[in-house]
């Protein structure tokens, strides 16, 4: 085995505070359900599986 840090390849904890940074900052580029119908598309079914409604 070699001393590289493996990558996951499905979805996982972050593991430092700069992974949690990068991830946040993705967040914001993401636009949000209303956004989505506002532009006349479908938000994935998928995320809204679980989801609480506050």
């Amino acid at each position: 085995m070699s001393n590289e840090e493996k990558v996951p390849e499905n979805s996982s904890m972050a593991s430092n505070e700069a992974e949690i940074e990068t991830l946040g900052k993705e967040m914001e580029q993401m636009k949000s359900k209303e956004e989505l119908k506002e532009m006349q598309k479908t938000p994935d079914p998928k995320q809204e599986v679980g989801k609480r409604k506050s």
